[in-house]
């Protein structure tokens, strides 16, 4: 399994509508992708900052998501995002939720 982790500087007062846009916009594209597995969402408790966490089932497909769907999502984040997003990788080591667990 892999994962995308999005780092986010949120315009203040904007967290009802980034809800909003991730429920009704933002994860019904995610679930057209290959690969897709799930979507988390965290915001710090004073809604200045929020990062996601996307689990893929390979490297490739979130790979190829990046390029053909990630834009979009930017573009329908935009109104609530204030300065750049961070993207890292990472390949998932274990997962209660997913029952995965490191390899031995």
């Amino acid at each position: 399994m892999y994962a995308r982790r999005i780092s986010m500087h949120l315009k203040p007062n904007s967290v009802p509508e980034l809800t909003r846009k991730l429920n009704m916009e933002v994860i019904p594209l995610l679930r057209k992708q290959a690969g897709f597995q799930d979507e988390i969402t965290f915001i710090g408790n004073d809604g200045k900052e929020a990062f996601a966490i996307s689990l893929w089932d390979r490297k490739e497909n979130a790979e190829t998501y990046s390029k053909q769907g990630y834009p979009e999502v930017t573009k329908l984040l935009a109104p609530v995002l204030d300065g750049t997003v961070k993207v890292e990788t990472y390949e998932v080591s274990n997962s209660t939720f997913h029952k995965l667990s490191a390899a031995a």
